[in-house]
């Protein structure tokens, strides 16, 4: 019987699991009878590659392969365990999707090994933000966990214990994540309705451009914007990005763009090559500035470490982190790639270019500062343009009240010509 609350509309709700019965079934079977006991409905994607399901399901292996375009039977044949999994994690996707579409899923939860960890992640990843989502695995990595949080809004609950035959521990792992995606789904608001007050901008930044950030919030608010911020390490930019795709935010000020260089030379904040993307293919104004675009870290876990100690301009903040400016080389190659990001941008796009270093620890008397390297970056970025961009030198640092001052004039200028 569904749970009812006091004003009177039943509070049922669809739960979508994810796992494999032929290798989990009875403790699947539990977490099913779980979740119904709270008053919801179960539906168990079953992807499992090595045998039938043993316990019932709502979409076996085999619909799930059929949605692909495979067969079960030849998947169980085969041997080739990474592409057998890719299309049944592409076949979870099609079906949680279309679950989605139906309204027919109200949260989703994957338990199981770390496979099923990073299985359920990608199915998850492909759902908006808002729904309830946990992950359930045995042993939580570090390794693997940043691979399963991606830029999406999911749990993850390390359950410690192996998820094999029935005890009290088992029992009571899998009671407590019934129990947890059972309370995020009631307590969850309609993610159909999520909405942002007009006009609501999103910002980026990092440590090395704190006054900047707080000097655009400052700015934009009394003007009367919503200002939601990002700290741009990798994972929240990109969860900004994936944001602005399902719709929200009206704008966006990229003080710290600087997740695409970093993915494309390995540095220790990417954000994937698509960064960048979302607010192009919306259309929505942005204004950039250039904030650790010519520089990088160079601590103890930074890739080919030793090409980006060469310089010696090395500007160490503890014993595990320093940064270093990117060579020309790679500046030229990065500059190519804002081009094009700008090329296809949809809307209007303005770029502010502090002339007195590109964030605080690149100021004018530091072993960073390199103005006419700074410039290189920017001739080479003109030449990779087929567009007309509007670029804004300062003569200021980044952190210093004149740049954010041109950021924020830059924004609301676009901003006014829409309303």
């Amino acid at each position: 019987m569904a749970i009812r609350a006091a004003w009177g509309f039943t509070m049922e709700k669809s739960i979508v699991i994810i796992g494999t019965s032929d290798t989990k079934g009875e403790q699947l079977k539990l977490l099913k009878d779980k979740i119904r006991a709270r008053g919801h409905r179960a539906i168990l994607i079953d992807i499992s590659m090595g045998g039938s399901p043993t316990i019932e399901v709502e979409a076996p292996p085999s619909e799930i392969a059929e949605l692909v375009g495979k067969r079960i039977e030849d998947i169980r044949r085969s041997e080739d365990r990474r592409a057998n999994t890719n299309i049944m994690t592409k076949g979870a996707q099609n079906k949680a999707l279309a679950l989605l579409a139906d309204g027919q899923l109200d949260g989703v939860v994957a338990m199981g090994g770390t496979t099923m960890g990073l299985v359920g992640s990608r199915v998850m990843a492909k759902l908006p933000f808002g729904i309830p989502k946990v992950v359930a695995m045995p042993a939580a990595q570090p390794v693997y966990v940043g691979r399963v949080f991606e830029a999406t809004d999911v749990t993850v609950m390390q359950l410690v214990v192996e998820i094999a035959g029935k005890n009290d521990l088992v029992n009571n792992a899998i009671s407590q994540v019934a129990g947890a995606i059972s309370g995020m789904a009631e307590e969850a608001l309609d993610h159909r309705k999520l909405t942002l007050p007009y006009p609501s901008v999103a910002i980026t930044q990092i440590g090395f451009s704190d006054n900047c950030a707080k000097n655009v919030e400052a700015l934009l608010i009394e003007k009367g914007y919503h200002v939601y911020a990002f700290h741009a390490q990798g994972v929240s930019d990109r969860a900004m990005d994936r944001l602005i795709a399902q719709g929200f935010f009206d704008a966006v000020v990229e003080i710290c763009p600087a997740g695409l260089i970093e993915e494309r030379f390995k540095g220790n904040r990417p954000a994937g090559m698509a960064r960048l993307d979302a607010a192009g293919d919306r259309g929505i104004p942005q204004v950039w500035a250039p904030c650790c675009l010519n520089l990088t870290g160079v601590g103890p876990t930074r890739h080919n470490r030793e090409k980006y100690l060469a310089s010696g301009k090395v500007f160490e903040m503890d014993e595990t982190r320093a940064m270093t400016r990117f060579p020309e080389d790679e500046l030229i190659i990065g500059a190519k790639l804002y081009a094009e990001k700008i090329n296809k941008a949809k809307g209007p796009l303005t770029l502010v270019v502090p002339l007195r270093g590109w964030s605080s620890i690149d100021r004018e008397g530091s072993v960073l500062y390199d103005p006419k390297q700074d410039q290189l970056f920017i001739r080479e970025l003109k030449k990779g343009l087929r567009v007309d961009l509007d670029i804004q030198e300062v003569d200021a640092n980044l952190e210093d009240l004149e740049t954010a001052k041109t950021l924020v004039e830059s924004l609301d200028g676009f901003m006014k010509g829409r309303r």
